[in-house]
C-alpha cells in the first residue's frame, strides 16, 4: 500500500485531496497548524494519521517526516499544499507579512521536500506535487506576495524535476485556477463574478477538480510526466 503526505490537510483542497486519495487505497498522513478538532474528525473519517506541524518551522517539518516515516514505512507521493492568502496593497505590505507568506507557502515547500527526497532518492522512485496557483503564472493585483510564492513554488517545480528525474522521482505542479473554499470565501459576489466571466467554462471549480489532478500525478500513468505545471483554472490561464 502506498502513502501520501499531504501538508494542510484539514481544509479545502487539502481536506478533498485527503478524502480521495484514501478513497482510492492509499494510506493517508495530513499536517495541520491550528485544526485541531477539523484534523481529528477527519483523520478517524479516513483512519488516517493527523499530525500538528508548522510548514515553516524546520525542526517540526523533519518531526512530521519522521512520524509518518515511522508509521507506514515511507512515503511515496508529498503533497505540499498548505498556504496561506491575503489581499493587500503592495506598498501596504509589512515585512512581517512578506515573510510570513513566503515562509507558509514556499519554504514550508523546500522543508518537507527536501526531508522527504531524502529517502525518494535512495528508494529511486516517488512522487511530489506542488499546489501552485494561476495567480502563480499571471500575477494578481493587491496578491503580490501571494503571487510570488506561488510563482516561486513553480521554479522550484521546474528545477526540482530535472535534479530528481534521475533517480526516478517525478515533480510536477497544479495551478488552480478559483476554487470554491474557505480561503476565498472573503470576495464578494461581484469579484466571483467576474472571474467566472473571463473563465471559459464559465464557473467557480471545486476542491474535488484539484484532487483528480493531484491523483492522476501521483499514479503510474503519470510516470513520464515532470516538470510540468497542470492548470485546473477552467482555462482561464491557457499556456
Amino acid at each position: 500500500m502506498k502513502t501520501v503526505l499531504i501538508t494542510g490537510g484539514t481544509r479545502g483542497i487539502g481536506k478533498e485531496i485527503a478524502r480521495t486519495f484514501a478513497k482510492n487505497g492509499y494510506q493517508v498522513a495530513f499536517t495541520y497548524k491550528k485544526s485541531e478538532n477539523e484534523a481529528k474528525i477527519l483523520a478517524e473519517e479516513l483512519g488516517a494519521l493527523a499530525i500538528r506541524a508548522d510548514s515553516a518551522l524546520q525542526d517540526e517539518v523533519v518531526s512530521a517526516v519522521a512520524l509518518v516515516e515511522k508509521e507506514y514505512g515511507k512515503i511515496d507521493c508529498l503533497i505540499n499544499n498548505a498556504a496561506i492568502s491575503s489581499f493587500s496593497l503592495f506598498t501596504d505590505i509589512t515585512l512581517d507579512e512578506w515573510n510570513e507568506m513566503i515562509s507558509v507557502n514556499l519554504t514550508g515547500a523546500f522543508l518537507y521536500t527536501r526531508e522527504v527526497s531524502r529517502r525518494m532518492i535512495r528508494e529511486k522512485a516517488g512522487r511530489i506535487i506542488n499546489i501552485s496557483s494561476m495567480w502563480g503564472i499571471v500575477g494578481s493585483s493587491c496578491e503580490v506576495h501571494y503571487s510570488t510564492a506561488k510563482a516561486g513554488l513553480i521554479g522550484m517545480t521546474k528545477a526540482l524535476a530535472k535534479e530528481l528525474g534521475p533517480s526516478g522521482i517525478t515533480v510536477n505542479a497544479i495551478a488552480p485556477g478559483l476554487i470554491n473554499t474557505d480561503m476565498n470565501k472573503s470576495l464578494d459576489a461581484d469579484a466571483i463574478k467576474a472571474i467566472e466571466d473571463e473563465t471559459p467554462l464559465m464557473r467557480v471549480g471545486e476542491p474535488c477538480d484539484v484532487a483528480a489532478a493531484a491523483l492522476f500525478l501521483a499514479s503510474d500513468e503519470a510516470s513520464f510526466i515532470t516538470g510540468q505545471v497542470i492548470n485546473v483554472s477552467g482555462g482561464f490561464v491557457i499556456t
